[in-house]
Parts: C-alpha cells; sequence; structure tokens
C-alpha cells in the first residue's frame, strides 16, 4: 500500500450559506469601494483544512496517509477522528499557546465562494522539516498553507530526491514568480482548479509546452465540465461523474487529488486517473464540509461503474 505524506493546512472550516447570488450584489465598476455583508441562513462547523481533507480522502480510497503541519490547543478531538479514519497523525505538531487555524467561507446559490482564513497555529509550519520522515514515503502532497512552508518543504524535496505532487491553489497570489516556478517546474504532478491554471499561466508567464518537458503530469479541474490531464503530447478530456444532489463544493478539490492518486499508483491511464479522481470527488459535493463523506471501495466501484460502464 502507496504511503503518501500530506503536507498543508489543518483547519476547522466555518461553512455559511447565502441564500442569493453574489453576482447580484457585487458591482463591478465600484470593487476599488467594495463594502458588503451578506446575511446568512446556515452556520456549521467542520473540520477541514487541505492536509487532513486529503489524508481523509487517500485512507477511505485506500491508500496510506500521513499528515505533517502544526495545530493549535482545540485539535485533540479532530486528531482522534483522524486516527479513527486511518490517517497517520504522528507528524502533526500541536502548540498549546495558540488555535488551530479556522476557515470562514460562504457559498452562495450558485456555489460560488467568498473565504476569510486566520492562520492560527498553521503559520508555525515553517518551523517544520520533512526531510527527516520516513524513507518508504512513495510521494508527497504540497498543499495550500503558509508559502514559506510551502516553498521550504518543494525544496527539501527536490533536495532528497523525493517526489512531490503540488498544488499551490490559493496561495498563487502570495507565493512569488519565481517560488512559484520553483515548485511547478520540479515537481511529478502538478494541479490547478481552472481559474488557478489560467492566472498561474499568466503570473509565471510559463508556456504549457515548458511545463509539460519538466511534470509528468499536469492537472486541470473544471468543475462540473470534469478535468483535463495532459501528461507530454497527450491530452485527455475527462467528464465529471454524476452528483445525487450538490449540497457543497468545500473539499472536492481535495477529494479529487486522493482519487487522482489512486489511478497513480495503481498505473493505470490518464482517463483512469481522472475518472477515479472524478468519483471521489462527486462524493464531497453530495455532503457539507470536506469530510462529511464516507464510502466503502465496493461502493466506490459500484459508483465508478454506474458513470464510466
Amino acid at each position: 500500500m502507496s504511503r503518501i505524506l500530506v503536507c498543508g493546512s489543518i483547519a476547522y472550516d466555518h461553512i455559511m450559506e447565502f441564500p442569493g447570488y453574489f453576482k447580484d450584489h457585487i458591482l463591478p465598476d465600484k470593487i476599488h469601494a467594495l463594502n458588503i455583508s451578506f446575511l446568512v441562513n446556515t452556520l456549521k462547523k467542520l473540520r477541514g483544512g487541505t492536509a487532513p481533507n486529503i489524508a481523509y480522502n487517500l485512507a477511505m480510497i485506500g491508500l496510506k496517509p500521513v499528515i505533517a503541519g502544526t495545530a493549535g490547543q482545540d485539535f485533540l478531538s479532530y486528531r482522534s477522528w483522524l486516527n479513527e479514519n486511518g490517517v497517520d497523525t504522528d507528524y502533526i505538531r500541536v502548540l498549546d499557546d495558540d488555535y488551530t487555524a479556522s476557515c470562514f467561507i460562504t457559498t452562495d446559490m450558485n456555489s460560488n465562494q467568498i473565504t476569510g482564513f486566520y492562520p492560527g497555529a498553521m503559520s508555525k509550519d515553517i518551523e517544520i522539516s520533512i526531510k527527516g520522515i520516513e524513507d518508504e514515503i512513495s510521494m508527497a502532497i504540497i498543499a495550500p498553507t503558509e508559502p514559506d512552508a510551502m516553498i521550504k518543504w518543494a525544496s527539501e524535496c527536490q533536495e532528497i530526491g523525493r517526489s512531490y505532487l503540488f498544488d499551490p491553489g490559493m496561495q498563487i497570489p502570495r507565493l512569488s514568480c519565481v517560488d512559484l516556478i520553483n515548485g511547478i517546474m520540479n515537481a511529478k504532478i502538478a494541479v490547478f482548479n481552472e481559474y488557478e491554471y489560467n492566472l498561474m499561466l499568466e503570473k509565471t508567464g510559463l508556456l504549457e509546452e515548458e511545463i509539460l518537458k519538466n511534470v509528468e503530469i499536469l492537472v486541470e479541474t473544471q468543475g462540473e465540465k470534469g478535468s483535463i490531464i495532459r501528461c507530454g503530447k497527450e491530452v485527455v478530456h475527462i467528464p465529471s461523474a454524476k452528483p445525487l444532489k450538490v449540497v457543497d463544493p468545500t473539499g472536492a478539490g481535495d477529494a479529487f487529488r486522493a482519487g487522482l492518486l489512486k489511478g497513480y499508483f495503481e498505473g493505470g491511464s490518464l482517463e483512469k486517473m481522472g475518472r477515479l479522481a472524478n468519483v471521489a470527488a462527486v462524493y464531497a459535493v453530495e455532503h457539507v464540509g470536506g469530510q462529511s463523506h464516507n464510502y466503502t471501495l465496493e461502493e466506490f466501484n459500484e459508483r465508478y461503474n454506474e458513470n464510466f460502464k
């Protein structure tokens, strides 16, 4: 069983639902003076963070995740939950003088999101080194957290020759052009959503062809349109899996990454990798938060066959 080191934020998600559409209340010509409040009708506090979300899905889909990151004094019950669900938390550092990072997400009726984030203990991620973590790690995932920590972990993976998946995500605006290029161009796999992908290309000036000369697999997720996976000159478009219901998009991208790696370590084709990833993602969409869904491998395979015959 492949052992995956997951490096990223550890957080609590506060999910709020706005019973309307952001677009109806944001004036494009007044963006420079934006001052608006959205009255929400629900609030739920959930376990979240990129690292636990990805790790939870990796364990459920049959891989063996271990998390590296920093949490706060309120992490005890969260750690127990992760351990009970097959996630190794031995490399999570807990600070007694701060709180676990907290994310505040407001979602409108079109699944658009506005997010605020308090880093808390996560700001100390830079103090963690992953060089000494077990040689048996098959791959590391570097997911959004403190930008300096992401840069450090990418450099450490390069130094010790450890393959890694680079997922800069929401930290693209805060990563310098040089650091973003370094993280991408030395990765085994690079993953972006559609908006992040175009933002990355614009910020770095990289051409898709340049990236594919260095990165084995380049992935672009496109929500309900599915995903695009590129490898060398091969480009595969994979349709999304069909949700039974759309409840909350939070955590869908994290679940996608778990399915992607399942296909990768099983030696599947690009199409198989994308299909597994899209099925994993659709489970998350059907539930609130990134760790409210669950399934057996038998149920997952049945869902896969229903969608992709």
